[in-house]
Parts: C-alpha cells; sequence; structure tokens
C-alpha cells in the first residue's frame, strides 16, 4: 500500500490510498495509522474501489484502520467501495477515537462483486466492523457480516450495500439535514434504492441498499456537498 498527498485545494490535507497490483490477493495484509492534530483538517480516499481476487489457499485479506482525532480535528474517510471476486475471503477493522469537538465523516461500503459477470454476493466471507469512541466512550459499533451461503437472500435485488456516518459538534449541522431529508421521502414500492437513517448523539447514520453502484454514489454525493467548503473543493466532482 502507499499513500498519495495531491496538492491541497484548500485548508485540507487530501490523501489516497493505492496498491501496485490493483487488490488484495492470497492473504495481504494492509494496516493504516491515522493521527490529526488539534484543528486540523484531512481527506482520505482511495483511488478507485478495493478489489479483493480469490485465491486457491482460501487465505483471508484484511485491511485495518486506527485513526486519532484530537481537539477539533475533522477527517472524511471516505473510500471507494469494496468489490469482493467469488470465493475471496475479507476482513475489516476500523476504529476511530475522537477527542473534544472532533468531526468524522465515515463512508464505508461493498458491492455484490463482479454483477456483469453473474458474480452477485458469491465471496465466501465479508466481515467488516467500524467502531467510533468519543473521549473514550464507544458511541457506534457498525459491523457487517455476509457470506454466499445467505447473502443472496438476505441482499435480494440490491447490488451495493453503504453505510454514511456523520459525527461530531463541526457536522452535526448537516447530520439533523440528513435526517430530515430520508424523513420526509415518500417510500415507493421496491424501489432502486433504499435508505433508512439513525439519530446519534452529534450525528446520523444513514444506511444504502442500491440495485446497483451508481444510484448508490449519487445518493451519497447528494449528502456530502457540504464538504466542498469543508475541504476547500469537492473530491468527487471529476472523480464520480
Amino acid at each position: 500500500m502507499k499513500l498519495l498527498t495531491p496538492v491541497a485545494r484548500g485548508p485540507s490535507v487530501w490523501a489516497y490510498t493505492s496498491n501496485f497490483g490493483g487488490g488484495l490477493v492470497a492473504g495481504d495484509e494492509t494496516a493504516l495509522v491515522l493521527a490529526l492534530g488539534a484543528g486540523s483538517c484531512c481527506y482520505v480516499g482511495t483511488q478507485s474501489s478495493t478489489k479483493v481476487y480469490r485465491n486457491p489457499a482460501g487465505l483471508a485479506c484484511s485491511h485495518s484502520t486506527r485513526a486519532t482525532l484530537a481537539a477539533g480535528a475533522r477527517l472524511v474517510f471516505a473510500p471507494e467501495p469494496v468489490q469482493a471476486f467469488a470465493n475471496s475471503r475479507y476482513v475489516q477493522r476500523q476504529e476511530f477515537h475522537l477527542a473534544n469537538d472532533a468531526g468524522l465523516v465515515l463512508l464505508d461500503w461493498f458491492t455484490s462483486g463482479r454483477a456483469a459477470r453473474g458474480e452477485r454476493w458469491n465471496f465466501a466471507h465479508l466481515d467488516s466492523r467500524n467502531d467510533v469512541f468519543v473521549l473514550g466512550e464507544r458511541v457506534v459499533a457498525d459491523p457487517v457480516r455476509l457470506c454466499s451461503a445467505t447473502a443472496p437472500t438476505q441482499m435480494g435485488r440490491f447490488n451495493c450495500l453503504a453505510s454514511l456516518l456523520l459525527l461530531g459538534a463541526p457536522f452535526q449541522p448537516p447530520a439533523e439535514a440528513l435526517l430530515q431529508s430520508v424523513a420526509g421521502r415518500a417510500v415507493p414500492r421496491n424501489p432502486r434504492l433504499a435508505c433508512s437513517a439513525s439519530p446519534l448523539r452529534q450525528g446520523a447514520l444513514l444506511r444504502i441498499a442500491g440495485e446497483d453502484v451508481e444510484s448508490v454514489r449519487q445518493e451519497i454525493h447528494a449528502h456530502l456537498l457540504f464538504l466542498r467548503e469543508v475541504l476547500g473543493d469537492d473530491p468527487w466532482s471529476r472523480k464520480w
């Protein structure tokens, strides 16, 4: 894994994780440790989706993130989705530790695999967990566990699953706007996109299930337009 740090377009540091092989293979393990100083601002993304390739030995690939945010720091952690191929195994663990008045935007999402090739939720195992702590107290525990034996039935017609977390005083206004937006929607029958939003202390958690990745991407982007002012530019305006 390597980090790419383009010239910032505003007051925020921008960083992208990348790797030389285009994905994870044969038991690859990656780890990322972030430390944000007081009052700092950082955006972390990926160049493209994280592909988890199948391997004959059935070894699990894994990734871990541990981020520490000092007082008043703001972190936008928004990688592209994980795309696990058929018969692959993937484990992800991420922890975020926030000090007073710190803010976190966390995007975590997965696709069904190579749906165009008929690989829908055919990976052997996908296990992800996000934990967020504020002043040492756990305020969010968000686990996802899917496998080929049950995921096709659980996910039905949907091919993409996402969770978007906005937490902390700096992001409380957009979190409240997100809750109002989702609550005010009519729920059509058999929608291509299903959303639910849950209030948190100084934040909100949005869950999205979509029949295609692009509709989920557009929904996410609609709720993150406010980040242009935070980051100095829209990181998805030319990428998405």
